[in-house]
């Protein structure tokens, strides 16, 4: 993966992906990568953290849910603090 710099950065799978430190422009690509590393890794239960400001991380990151064949469904984080700063997403077992 890429940060804002363009450096190879190499980033922990471990089911929670923070675009913070992505641009909005990276971040389709970002979350796509993330996904399919996750399928790899058979982690199917993810938390994405693409926080609350004025939403276009958060647009970006649900049209691609929306669309994604792998996505089994997605919701607002409840409980641990996100709230509608992050999604939590259920991968299907293929």
């Amino acid at each position: 993966m890429m940060n804002d710099q363009n450096q190879p950065h190499e980033y922990p799978i471990d089911g929670t992906l923070d675009l913070h430190q992505f641009s909005d422009k990276d971040t389709k690509d970002v979350v796509l990568e993330y996904i399919r590393e996750c399928l790899k890794r058979e982690i199917f239960s993810l938390r994405i953290v693409h926080g609350k400001g004025i939403g276009v991380k958060r647009r970006i990151v649900h049209s691609i849910l929306e669309k994604h064949l792998s996505v089994k469904a997605f919701r607002h984080e409840q409980g641990r603090g996100g709230s509608w700063g992050a999604t939590v997403v259920d991968l299907k077992r293929e």
